[in-house]
Parts: structure tokens; C-alpha cells; sequence
């Protein structure tokens, strides 16, 4: 199929890309760039064997993405562009709703009027909010607690409206889990801008010197070793999904909501402990007190994906922790 990829120079982005092109899509890139480098680009070719095609825009760029869809057929779209720090949405929601919402929207009224009717979408579980008991189904209460969460809860209530509106419509949300890791390769991989928000790219620039060590929110919770627990996916088991979730929609039409994630939990300190043993390198690292907003324990309940998609997640935490460091040791200073 030709592809339409928004956001596919991004972490998600990038490595769903490679995929697709693996499987022998062909796939156009449309991406404003804001939180991403055009040398991803080069790493999807030097990975692939084909430059995928790019297209610098924003989502809320209207007349842009006309002479998009009017210059070329796509048979399907992936819908990863927006923007998802949570404690950035918070201090500027307007972004966050800006972005993620009136950008699919201005993408979502463009795609129907040029006849594209299969689309994939990048959700997130943080739809579920703080109260969902693990392992979280997708019929579990949607409560989001701040804008990011809101906005993506926001684009997946209007695909279901648009889908009871348009029958033909096919259409796929995945909310997935805790991404982490690189492609085994080490040419694409998370380069967060700034200081990292999340757990593993923080661990991968402890270990680097960048940053002076780790601090471990929260030993105290009611969990195993006392920190909190998270379902961490490898992205290339993330990437597949995507793949898996387009083939589904090739004969299956509506809206569809499926969980990406392994299904398990590990805790802040077995993903300390395990990338200290796989990397052997030492991670300084410090406890504090637990961060408001931080759940216990959260985890996917994957039988849905498994069902639907037949897609297992492959890699495990030992792999997730040698791709991120070696994609750290590769590209210090991310694609810089």
C-alpha cells in the first residue's frame, strides 16, 4: 500500500516507518520537524535501502495538506504527529489541543474528502487515567487527568463519531504502554529535546555522563520492591503492531480500540537492576519521594491484540536495554 506517515521522523514514527517499507509499502513522511531531526530520514534509507518520500508540514497547515492528497493516492494513513510531554501539557494546554486535536481534524476533514478511508491512530494509555486497576482492558473507565491524555481521548471520540457518520470508514486507535528501546541496528532511537521525561532515556544518559544520576521516585508503593511499576514495550514490537493493526483494517471496517503492550509490569528498580547486568555500566542513582499524579502500578491486559491483530510482543527487557544503550553509545547527542 502507499502510506501516508504524520510524524514519522519521531521515536514512534521512525521505526513503524522502517517496518512498513520492510513489509514493501511505500510510505510519504509528513512531519513539521518541531521535535524531530530530517536525519532520521537518512537512518530509515541507510536501514531500509529506500528513502522514504517527506513532506515538511503541520497538521493545521489546511491548505497544505490539500495540495498533499491532491498531489498524491493514499491508500492509508498513520497518525502519529502531535505532541505528548505531560507535564508540558499541563503548564500549556493550548498546545496540546492545538496540536493534537485541531491538527487531526484539519488531517481527518482532508482524508475523507480525498477518499482515504483506512487510518491507524497513535493513542496512548494515559486515556485510562489514575483509577484503572492492572492489568487495563480497553473497556476499562477512560479518565484522563491531564490535557495530553485528554487530546488524544479527545481525536478517538471524533473517529468514532466519524465512523457511525461514514460507513466505509476503517479505523484503528492503539494505545500503547511504555515505548522504550531502538531499532538493533542503533540508527534510529529516542532523542528526546531537552532533559528526558521518561524513565529509559534518562537511564541511557546517566550512563553516558550526560546527566548526574537517576532519582527513583517513590519507594513506598504498595508493589514488590516498593517502586512504581510500568509495562515497557520494545518500539519495534510497537512498530509491528502497527503493521499488524493495517492489515487488519483491509477487511474489517469501524472504529477499533487495542491495547499495545507486553502485559507485564516492571518496576523502576528491576529496569534499573537489568540495565546495569546487560549494559555493565553503573547507574549513580538516588531515591526521592514519590511524584504526585504517579500510579502504583500500570499494565496492559493484551489478550484483545493478541485476538484481533495475533500480534505478541517479541523482544524482552533485556533487549530493550541493550538497543537503547547501544543507540546511546551510537548517536550521543541524538541525531545531532
Amino acid at each position: 500500500m502507499k502510506v501516508l506517515v504524520t510524524g514519522g521522523t519521531g521515536y514512534i514514527g521512525s521505526h513503524t516507518c522502517v517496518a512498513l517499507q520492510a513489509a514493501g509499502h511505500e510510505i510519504t513522511i509528513a512531519d513539521n520537524l518541531s521535535n524531530s531531526s530530517p536525519e532520521a530520514l537518512a537512518r530509515i534509507a541507510r536501514i531500509s535501502g529506500t528513502r522514504p518520500g517527506f513532506q515538511a508540514l503541520d497538521m493545521r497547515d489546511a491548505p497544505g495538506l490539500e495540495k498533499l492528497f491532491d498531489a498524491q493516492c493514499f491508500d492509508a494513513i498513520m497518525h502519529f504527529a502531535g505532541v505528548k510531554a505531560v507535564a508540558e501539557s499541563v503548564a500549556d494546554p493550548l498546545k496540546y489541543y492545538s496540536n493534537n486535536v485541531m491538527g487531526s481534524i484539519a488531517l481527518f476533514d482532508s482524508a475523507l474528502r480525498h477518499g482515504v478511508t483506512r487510518l491507524v491512530f497513535s493513542s496512548s494509555a494515559t486515556v485510562y487515567g489514575e483509577n484503572s486497576r492492572s492489568p487495563i482492558r480497553e473497556d476499562a473507565p477512560v479518565a484522563p487527568v491531564n490535557p495530553y491524555g485528554r487530546s488524544k481521548h479527545m481525536v478517538e471520540e471524533i473517529l468514532t463519531e466519524m465512523c457511525r457518520a461514514n460507513a466505509g470508514l476503517r479505523v484503528m486507535a492503539l494505545r500503547y504502554f511504555n515505548p522504550v528501546g531502538a531499532h538493533p541496528s542503533g540508527l534510529v532511537g529516542e532523542a528526546p529535546v531537552g532533559t528526558p521525561n521518561n524513565l529509559m532515556p534518562y537511564l541511557c544518559q546517566v550512563a553516558a555522563g550526560r546527566l548526574e544520576e537517576l532519582t527513583v521516585f517513590g519507594t513506598d508503593y504498595p508493589t514488590p520492591d516498593g517502586t512504581a511499576v510500568r509495562d515497557y514495550i520494545h518500539v519495534m514490537d510497537l512498530a509491528e503492531g502497527h503493521l499488524r493493526a493495517l492489515e487488519f483494517l483491509e477487511s474489517h471496517g469501524g472504529m477499533h480500540l487495542v491495547n499495545l503492550g507486553t502485559g507485564r509490569g516492571t518496576s523502576v528498580l528491576e529496569m534499573l537492576t537489568a540495565f546495569q547486568r546487560v549494559n555493565q555500566v553503573p547507574i549513580p542513582h538516588r531515591f526521592g519521594a514519590r511524584r504526585p499524579g504517579d500510579t502504583k502500578e500500570t499494565f496492559a491486559d493484551v489478550a484483545l491484540a493478541d485476538r484481533v491483530l495475533g500480534w505478541r510482543t517479541q523482544y524482552s527487557l533485556d533487549d530493550m536495554c541493550r538497543d537503547a544503550w547501544r543507540w546511546q553509545k551510537m548517536n550521543p547527542k541524538g541525531y545531532e
